[in-house]
């Protein structure tokens, strides 16, 4: 299921204003050509008082570009629904010849961690972006990473040009005083009883929350816009409030600290942002933004034409969480590894579970850009992996339930070497040799003592190919103290060997994958699926009690992750962290990047080789879940068919 059928993105590479962008149009696009077609962005300049940045600013500036911005805070890692936004744009920016700055709006002292910081800067490069400008480029050596905080005495004097102004005053009520004059959807506010402070008493004031003169909650700093507005956004929302407290980026120099709808517009205003693309969420915050800026630019602060707020859908995927609280829930409480658990829906646990970063890319210009909320299926994000991988990854022969077999007729002292492809469609990517010998591990699944109607794998006097080896016969099998098959016994055909001419003589229906117990590669592989178990994980039940909240916690997929003793082929002794491979038959695979040693891989499952998820949505009767996994995959092959 996607968002329409608007695409985000093209496939990365620079481009040129005046050129067609690969990516299909959506409104965004719409509206950013409409406006380079008049050149509207020709002029834009800075022109504010003389203050810190401002020859880094100015110096950063080009004619006709548009300048996008991907503003994180730095209070947690990010996850699947920043990387839809970090694609729209960088991507946007990259299309059009333009710029996208990388900025940290790191006003909140208390939750801000360097941490953070040094994360959300390798997600970005990780999925492809930079926001440092190649140097052949007509501006070498820019470099557009800002911090909210590289504007704090800018955002000061503004705020004491808004109180001059006679747009700001200082409020004294508590929090709790201010929330119960601030009205409802259907009543309008009241006036605070110190909305009428003079301008010299309000500049007093804001100066001495400045110096430290008052604890945290005394007074904050409030627009004086209309406390009757049907916006309850433009009740005098407040724009500073005292926080004692240090902050990772400038220590100890500041008491007093913007609130994000006041930084915001003033961040993109100073960097000459053209487009601020948001979520939908931010559309009630619109009006002040523009307010904001308005009051600033009529001051002579900021030159028009002014930064413009633009809205989209954000990412809303089944069978995960997106709330920060929710996922800071499930790291602190143990149900899952930490902030990197290749279940977590963070793009750092994605990078970990071995996903590609096209393969973001990929689903970002899949699902589009809208205006319109939507579900989407995860299953059309592990298609997007999958079709990555598919491409990328070589492929290597891995036993994950291994069972001994034994060719009786081969003799004991030999091996050889059998030829395999490192990929069937890549010619180019060479063969490897797998070694070959008298006792063999297969999976436990293709052998049957008694086998089931259409089963074509090894059973007492069948006869199967190995694969890339020989054919053979099971004569024999041997059982444990519990009845379980514990080794296979098998005599092999000599002439039959893939490859060769005596190959086609035999025809059989059964296809078996090996590694040679000599030189096999012992290795931990985890086996991860979807962390939840239903489509919206705390979402009511029919049979659920009237009134009833549904802790979201209660739908954790017990079986997300499993841990199983591989036996791999030799080469995969060598996998460096995060090398990707297609294990014939199970899936795609990556070598962890932080458990993997030396000649020592483990090995974590990326995603399956189908969709099992929707199998299973078939088999248990679920109609709807079916159709929704039908339909992404209808509207996926109908944007892909012209392609191949």
């Amino acid at each position: 299921m996607s968002q329409g059928t608007e695409t985000g993105r093209s496939d990365g590479a620079r481009g040129d204003a005046a050129a067609t962008p690969a990516a299909g149009v959506n409104f965004i696009r719409t509206i950013i050509e409409s406006e380079l077609a008049v050149d509207k962005f020709v002029q834009r300049r800075w022109s504010g008082r003389p203050g810190p940045g401002a020859q880094q600013l100015a110096g950063a500036l080009d004619p006709a570009r548009i300048r996008t911005r991907f503003p994180p805070e730095p209070n947690g890692y990010l996850h699947f629904g920043h990387a839809k936004s970090i694609c729209l744009n960088f991507g946007l920016a990259q299309d059009y010849g333009g710029r996208c700055h990388l900025r940290f709006d790191d006003t909140n002292p208390e939750k801000e961690e360097q941490e953070y910081v040094d994360s959300i800067v390798d997600a970005v490069r990780w999925l492809g972006f930079s926001w440092q400008v190649d140097a052949l480029d007509d501006t070498p050596g820019e470099t557009n990473l800002y911090f909210a905080s590289d504007y704090f005495a800018w955002m000061v004097a503004f705020a004491e040009h808004l109180i001059a102004s006679g747009n700001a005053y200082v409020d004294s009520q508590s929090a709790d005083e201010m929330r119960a004059t601030r009205g409802t959807l259907t009543e309008p506010g009241q006036d605070s009883p110190f909305r009428t402070r003079s301008v010299e008493e309000n500049m007093d004031l804001f100066k001495r929350m400045q110096r430290g003169e008052f604890a945290d909650g005394t007074h904050v700093l409030r627009a004086k816009i209309d406390m009757a507005s049907a916006n309850i956004n433009l009740r005098d929302p407040a724009i500073y409030r005292i926080r004692h407290a240090s902050h990772h980026n400038t220590g100890e120099r500041w008491c007093v600290y913007p609130m994000y709808t006041y930084a915001h517009p003033i961040e993109d205003a100073l960097e000459n942002i053209t487009h601020s693309i948001c979520t939908l969420e931010f559309a009630d915050q619109r009006p002040f933004y523009d307010w904001l800026l308005e009051r600033l630019a009529e001051g002579g602060l900021l030159q028009r034409p002014l930064p413009q707020q633009i809205e989209f859908s954000r990412l809303n995927l089944t069978y995960i969480v997106l709330s920060k609280r929710k996922l800071i829930q499930l790291v602190d409480e143990g149900h899952v590894g930490g902030w990197d658990d290749p279940r977590l829906p963070t793009l750092v646990g994605a990078r970990r579970r071995g996903y590609p970063a096209e393969g973001f890319r990929l689903f970002a210009e899949r699902v589009g850009v809208s205006r319109s909320e939507s579900l989407i299926d995860y299953s059309l994000l592990e298609d997007c992996m999958r079709e990555v991988l598919n491409a990328s990854a070589e492929r290597r022969v891995a036993v994950l339930d291994p069972l001994r077999l034994i060719i009786d007729n081969y003799p004991a002292d030999a091996g050889e070497a059998c030829s395999a492809p490192n990929h069937p469609q890549r010619p180019d990517l060479g063969t490897r040799a797998l070694p070959f010998g008298r006792e063999l591990w297969i999976e436990r699944e293709d052998f049957m003592l008694q086998p089931s109607k259409g089963y074509h794998r090894l059973y007492p006097g069948n006869t199967v190919r190995l694969r890339y080896a020989y054919v053979v016969r099971c004569t024999s099998v041997e059982l444990d103290a519990d009845g379980a098959p514990s080794v296979v016994h098998c005599e092999y055909f000599p002439d039959s060997k893939s490859g060769t001419a005596g190959a086609d003589a035999y025809k059989v229906k059964g296809n078996v994958h090996w590694v040679a117990v000599a030189g096999a590669c012992a290795a931990e592989v985890r086996l991860y699926d979807r962390l939840f178990s239903v489509p919206s994980p705390g979402a009511r039940r029919a049979d659920d009690a009237p009134g009833s909240e549904r802790d979201f916690r209660a739908d954790l997929n017990p079986e997300s992750r499993r841990v199983v003793h591989a036996q791999l082929e030799p080469a995969l002794r060598t996998a460096q962290p995060e090398d990707r491979f297609q294990f014939e038959r199970h899936g795609y695979f990556v070598a962890d990047r932080v458990d993997s040693q030396p000649g020592a891989p483990v090995f974590n499952r990326t995603v399956t080789l189908r969709d099992s998820w929707a199998e299973k949505a078939a088999k248990a009767g679920n109609v709807a879940q079916a159709e929704k996994t039908a339909k992404a995959k209808v509207e996926k092959a109908a944007k892909t068919g012209a392609g191949g």
